[in-house]
């Protein structure tokens, strides 16, 4: 099985518009298995429904730093659904197209958008985020190098 590795930021995905700026910027991507006949929903869901259990333990460590703060938890995350809009996992579904998922979120400290977009053979992930002040820098210091960890794991779930 091949591994998620880090890409130069694609041009071809829907939030590349949003790259100028940005605070956090990043690409990953994984090979599709051959004849893989999922689109980039499903993919989605398979990346995000459901974590490894590694990252569940680590998003409940998140949510009892953060909370506090006024950050929403994850609970709160998916529970959370404005003008009855879909989510995945704790994500927000923004756009959805065969070929293309964007998930995300906008908050007081920062607002970020994931881009899942699937080729023909491989699966790429976008993440893009725009923080508004010094609590939203601060929290993208402390959570970069686990979000680069988290987000390999959800690719390899996904081909898996």
């Amino acid at each position: 099985m091949s591994r998620a590795h880090a890409i130069p930021l694609p041009a071809d995905v829907r939030v590349a518009s949003r790259y100028p700026g940005a605070f956090l910027a990043d690409a990953f991507a994984i090979a599709l298995p051959a004849g893989d006949p999922a689109d980039a929903r499903e993919l989605a869901e398979r990346a995000l429904a459901r974590q490894a259990p590694w990252v569940e333990r680590l998003m409940g460590l998140r949510d009892a730093i953060v909370a506090p703060f006024g950050l929403k938890t994850a609970k709160a995350l998916r529970a959370d659904r404005p003008e009855g809009r879909a989510r995945i996992g704790i994500f927000r579904v923004y756009e959805s197209s065969p070929d293309e998922v964007v998930l995300g979120e906008d908050d007081a400290h920062l607002d970020f958008r994931l881009s899942l977009r699937r080729s023909a053979d491989q699966l790429v992930a976008v993440t893009v985020v725009h923080c508004h002040n010094l609590l939203g820098r601060s929290y993208i210091r402390l959570i970069a190098p686990f979000h680069r960890a988290v987000v390999r794991s959800a690719l390899a779930r996904a081909v898996r």
